[in-house]
C-alpha cells in the first residue's frame, strides 16, 4: 500500500478545479480507441485518472517493475480487499488510451477513480494536467506464458501462503486438493492466498478460477518458502 497520499500537483489541480482556474468540465471527450486483441471483461465506465510515483509494487506485493511501468492503483471500494491485484484496465483519456495492470490501492479515491503511474497518465493526457476525466473498464493483460505462484516468507508445511502472478484475467479463486475434495484458500487483503493450517510438504493440486469461470489445474512439487512456480497453462482469451 502506498505510504503517502495523493502527489501535492493533483492535490493543486483539485484546488484549481474547484476555483474555476482550470478547465475541468465533465463534458471531456476521450480521443483513446479501443486497444486491439484485448477482450473486455466489463462494461466502459466514465470515471477519474489521476497520477503518482509508482514503481509496480505497492499494496498487491508485487515485485517492482521498472521495464513495465503501466501500472495503477485503483480505488478502494472496487479494489475489494485484494481481489483486483493484478487485473487490467483499458483506459481511454483526453488524449490517447493505455491498459494498466492494478498493483495498488488508492483508499483516498472515490468509485470509479484510477490512479495511474505518472508514465501510464502520460499516455492519455499531459501529465501537468494532474487529474481528468477517463472511462475505463476491464480487460485481459497482456502476459506471456503460463500462470505463476509465488510461495511467501515463512511457509512451511503447517502455513501457506500463495499469491498468483502472471493471470491473464482477473482471479475469483484459488483451492488446493485436500483428502480428495477441493478447500477453497482465503485471499487476505495483501494478496496472499492462505491456507493456515497448511497445505503439508507437497505436491500440492491447486485450481484456479478466473472471473468469467475458466478453470486451471496445477501442481506444485513442495511448499518451498520464497520460491516461485510457474504453471502449466495460461488462461484463454474465450
Amino acid at each position: 500500500m502506498r505510504a503517502t497520499s495523493l502527489s501535492s500537483l493533483r492535490c493543486l489541480t483539485a484546488l484549481a478545479c474547484t476555483l474555476g482556474l482550470a478547465a475541468c468540465s465533465s463534458s471531456e471527450s476521450f480521443k483513446g480507441e479501443v486497444i486491439d486483441g484485448v477482450k473486455g471483461l466489463t462494461d466502459f465506465k466514465n470515471g477519474i485518472a489521476t497520477w503518482y510515483y509508482a514503481d509496480g509494487s505497492g499494496h498487491c506485493g508485487y515485485d517492482k517493475s521498472p521495464n513495465d511501468m503501466d501500472v495503477a492503483a485503483m480505488n478502494a471500494s472496487e479494489f475489494n480487499n485484494s481481489a483486483m491485484c493484478g487485473a487490467c484496465a483499458e483506459v481511454e483519456g483526453p488524449q490517447g488510451t493505455v491498459r494498466v495492470r492494478i498493483t495498488d490501492s488508492c483508499p483516498e479515491c472515490a468509485a470509479g477513480h484510477l490512479d495511474l503511474s505518472k508514465e501510464a497518465f502520460a499516455k492519455i493526457s499531459p501529465v501537468d494536467a494532474g487529474r481528468v476525466q477517463t472511462r475505463w473498464r476491464l480487460v485481459s493483460c497482456a502476459v506471456q506464458g503460463p500462470v505463476r505462484y509465488r510461495i511467501k516468507e515463512g511457509s512451511n508445511p503447517d502455513w501457506a501462503a500463495i499469491q498468483v502472478r502472471n493471470h491473464l484475467l482477473p482471479i475469483q479463486k484459488l483451492e488446493w486438493m485436500k483428502s480428495g475434495s477441493w478447500v477453497e484458500v482465503k485471499r487476505e487483503s495483501y494478496n496472499y492466498f492462505v491456507a493456515s493450517s497448511g497445505m503439508g510438504k507437497g505436491p500440492v493440486q491447486l485450481r484456479l478460477t478466473a472471473t468469467d469461470g475458466q478453470q486451471l489445474v496445477d501442481t506444485l512439487p513442495e511448499i518451498e518458502a520464497n520460491q516461485i512456480f510457474n504453471g502449466a497453462k495460461q488462461f484463454a482469451l474465450q
